[in-house]
C-alpha cells in the first residue's frame, strides 16, 4: 500500500491518515505519495525497475512524469541507486504576499514532505523534499555534511508519448527561436534552456519544466535522451553558448566546465513540473517565486513595496535611432517625461563621462519625473570591492538602476555574481535588469530590486526572419520563468511581418516590471496610438489567458490595472477575426479605446472609442494585433 500524505491528513483510497502539518511515519517499501490540496496532483517516489529511486507524477489520474529517475550525484556518487526512504516528515503552506507583474498578489498553497533517504553503500543520509500545489510538484535534495563536496545532476523528466514540445536550444544561451516537435522527435542529446513547455496529449492540458530558488549552485539546463525524456544537467555540463566564447574565450568556457565544489550542506534547487488544464494555469502559477526565499527585510523593509524599488516603463537609445551623445540622451529623457514614462536605460556612453556630467544628465532627467538607469559589463564586477566603489558613485550621482550585461553562463561562480551584485545593489538602493543572462529562478522574490532580465530573443535580433510565431510563443513559455527584458514595439523595418497593433500589443502582453520600449520614444509619441502606449502599465493587478490562445498561432491576455482592463492579441501568419467574450468583467457597460489593424497596411493602425458590452469582435491581418482599453464610465 502506497503512503498518500495530504494536506487534509486524508489518503486517497485506503491509504494511511496522516496529520500533514506535522506528521512522521516509518519506512516503507511502498510508494511515498504526496498529494495537492485540491487531491488532483499526485507525486509518487518509490524504487525503479533498476533500483534507483524514481518518480512520477499524474494529474487527475492523466500521468504527467513517467517513472523517471529521482537523486544527486556527490563526488561522484548516485544517491539515488538502491537508496531507501525511511521517515517521511509532512508540512502544509499556505500564505498569501504582495507580487507584481503578472499579477500583484501570490498565493502559495502546497501540501510538503521531507523524506530521510539513505544511500546503503556510501552509508550517506539525505532529504528529497517535495512540494505538491495545486499547479505544480516541486522537488529537491538536502545533503548535510562539512568540507567541500562536488554535487551532480541525477533527475530525468520522462513524458508521455505523442507530448508536443516548445523549446530552444543553448547555441545563442537563452536567446534562440522555439522549435515545435513531438517529444519523439527530440532526438538523443538535444539540449534545452528551461522553460520547456509541454502539450500532453489527449486534450490533457499543458506541463512544463522550470527551475526555482537557484542559489550557491549551478543553474539547470536539459538534455533531451531520445527516450521521450529529458535529463537535468548544470552549468558546468552545458555547451558553452557562442556570446560566452565570444566574450570570454575558449580557455575560460573550459574553465567553467569543471564541476564547482559546495562546502557544507548542499542544497539543490527546485526542479519543477508545472501543471495545468490551460494555458491561463500556467502564465498566472506562483510556483517559481513561491519556490524562492522572501526577502531580507533589512534591506527590503516592505517586501515588494519597498520605497526606493520602482517599476515603470524606460526609453532606450539603441535599436531605433537617436544621438549617443550627452545631448541626445539628455533628449531621450526629455522624450520620456513627456509619454509619462518613469525610466531611462543608457548604455555605455555615460562611462566616458565626468562626474559632473553623469550628475547633470540625471539630475535633468530627475526634473521631468525619469530615473536613469546605467549599463555596465558584467566582467568590471566581479571584484566586490570594486564593485560596491562603483555603486556607492553611481548612487551618489542620483542613478535608480543598472543594466548588468554579458553573463551568459550557467556555472556556479556566475550564479554567486549574480546574487553578490543583487546584495550590493539593494545595499545601495539601486535596482538591476540583467541582460546577456540566465533564466529567471524566482530571484526576483529574494531580491525585489531585480526588476527584469532578458533571456529572451528579442527585439535586438536583427536576423529574424518572422516574429509572428515566436511572439505567440514566449507567453507560453519564457514567461513562464518569470519577467523578461524583450525591448517590445519597435515601428520600424526590424519588426519585419508583424504590424504596428502586433507590436504594441507585445507591451502589453509581455510581462516586465522594467518595461523597456525599443522604439525610438518620438516614433510613440506621434503614434495614432499615442493615448494607449501611454496608458499600458508596467505591472498588473490580475492577468487572464482568454480562448483561443493557443502557442505560436494566437495570444489572447485581458489584464487589470487598478478598475481598468486592457486586451491584448498578437496573431501568428493568419488573418482572423476574435469574438471576445466580455463575461469575466463586472456587469455593466464599457468604455473601449481600440487600436486595431490596419487591414490593407501593417504600418498603420485604426483607432475608435465606443461603448461595449457583453462581447467585443476584432479583425486582425497576418501577424497582427490589437489592444483595447476598457473603462467604465468615462475617463
Amino acid at each position: 500500500m502506497s503512503r498518500c500524505l495530504l494536506g487534509t491528513a486524508a489518503a486517497l483510497g485506503a491509504g494511511l491518515l496522516i496529520d500533514a502539518s506535522a506528521a512522521r511515519v516509518s519506512s516503507s517499501a511502498a510508494p511515498t505519495q504526496v498529494a495537492s490540496p485540491d487531491r488532483r496532483i499526485i507525486l509518487s517516489i518509490s524504487p525503479g525497475t533498476d533500483g534507483r529511486l524514481a518518480w512520477t507524477v499524474t494529474a487527475g489520474g492523466t500521468t504527467i512524469i513517467e517513472p523517471s529517475p529521482i537523486g544527486i550525484v556527490v563526488d561522484g556518487v548516485n544517491l539515488g541507486d538502491s537508496a531507501t526512504v525511511g521517515e517521511v516528515e509532512t508540512y502544509r503552506i499556505d500564505e498569501k504576499y504582495p507580487w507584481r507583474g503578472v499579477k500583484s498578489e501570490a498565493i502559495n498553497r502546497a501540501n510538503g514532505a521531507r523524506l530521510r533517504a539513505r544511500h546503503p553503500a556510501s552509508k550517506t543520509e539525505f532529504t528529497i523534499e517535495a512540494r505538491v500545489a495545486d499547479d505544480s510538484v516541486a522537488i529537491r535534495h538536502l545533503v548535510p555534511g562539512t568540507g567541500l563536496r562536488v554535487p551532480d545532476a541525477a533527475i530525468g523528466f520522462t513524458l508521455p508519448a505523442g507530448s508536443i514540445v516548445w523549446s530552444h536550444g543553448l547555441r545563442n544561451h537563452y536567446e534562440d527561436p522555439y522549435q515545435k516537435r513531438r517529444i519523439e522527435d527530440v532526438p538523443d542529446g538535444d539540449w534545452a534552456g528551461p522553460p520547456v513547455t509541454i502539450k500532453l496529449p489527449g486534450a490533457a492540458g499543458y506541463a512544463a519544466i522550470l527551475e526555482a530558488g537557484l542559489r550557491n549552485y549551478a543553474g539547470m539546463a536539459l538534455q533531451a535522451d531520445g527516450k521521450r525524456g529529458y535529463r537535468e544537467r548544470l552549468g558546468h555540463s552545458q555547451p558553452p553558448g557562442y556570446p560566452y566564447t565570444l566574450r570570454y574565450g575558449e580557455e575560460n568556457a573550459k574553465r567553467l566546465s569543471v564541476a564547482a565544489a559546495i562546502e557544507g550542506p548542499i542544497t539543490t534547487p527546485w526542479r519543477v513540473v508545472l501543471v495545468g488544464r490551460d494555458l491561463n494555469t500556467l502564465v498566472t502559477s506562483d510556483v517559481v517565486h513561491n519556490l524562492s526565499e522572501p526577502p531580507d527585510p533589512k534591506l527590503f523593509p516592505q517586501g515588494m513595496g519597498t520605497a526606493w524599488v520602482k517599476p515603470g516603463r524606460a526609453v532606450w537609445r539603441y535599436l531605433d535611432g537617436g544621438e549617443n551623445t550627452l545631448a541626445g540622451i539628455k533628449e531621450f529623457s526629455r522624450l520620456a517625461g513627456e509619454l509619462g514614462f518613469e525610466h531611462h536605460v543608457v548604455e555605455g556612453l555615460w562611462q566616458r563621462w565626468t562626474d559632473a556630467e553623469l550628475k547633470d544628465v540625471i539630475d535633468d532627467a530627475k526634473a521631468r519625473g525619469v530615473g536613469i538607469w546605467l549599463w555596465r559589463h558584467s566582467n568590471t564586477l566581479g571584484d566586490a570591492a570594486k564593485r560596491r566603489e562603483l555603486f556607492a558613485r553611481v548612487q551618489k550621482a542620483g542613478a535608480v538602476g543598472l543594466k548588468v550585461d554579458f553573463l551568459d553562463h550557467e556555472a556556479k561562480e556566475v550564479i554567486d555574481l549574480y546574487h553578490g551584485i543583487l546584495k550590493d545593489a539593494a545595499e545601495h538602493q539601486l535596482m538591476v535588469n540583467f541582460h546577456g543572462a540566465n533564466k529567471p529562478a524566482g530571484e526576483s522574490r529574494t531580491w525585489p530590486n531585480e526588476l527584469t532580465r532578458e533571456a529572451i530573443n528579442g527585439m535586438e535580433r536583427r536576423k529574424m526572419e518572422a516574429w509572428g510565431a515566436f511572439n505567440t510563443t514566449w507567453p507560453f513559455a519564457r514567461l513562464l520563468a518569470g519577467h523578461a527584458d524583450f525591448t517590445p514595439v519597435v515601428l520600424g523595418e526590424r519588426r519585419r511581418e508583424t504590424s504596428w497593433a502586433h507590436q504594441i500589443a507585445s507591451a502589453a502582453i509581455l510581462t516586465s516590471p522594467l518595461l523597456v520600449y525599443g522604439g525610438h520614444p518620438a516614433s510613440l509619441l506621434s503614434n495614432p496610438a499615442a493615448e494607449i502606449i501611454k496608458a499600458i502599465p508596467s505591472v498588473w493587478d490580475e492577468t487572464r489567458v482568454l480562448p483561443p490562445s493557443e502557442i505560436g498561432e494566437l495570444a489572447l491576455f485581458a489584464r487589470r490595472s487598478g478598475d481598468r482592463w486592457f486586451i491584448a492579441a498578437m496573431t501568428a501568419g493568419t488573418a482572423r477575426s476574435i469574438t471576445i467574450d466580455l463575461g469575466f468583467l463586472p456587469k455593466g457597460r464599457y468604455r473601449a479605446l481600440i487600436v486595431r489593424d490596419r487591414l490593407d497596411d501593417p504600418a498603420a493602425v485604426d483607432v475608435e472609442t465606443r461603448e461595449v458590452a457583453g462581447s467585443l469582435e476584432v479583425p486582425m491581418r497576418p501577424a497582427g494585433g490589437f489592444v483595447v482599453r476598457l473603462t467604465r464610465g468615462r475617463d
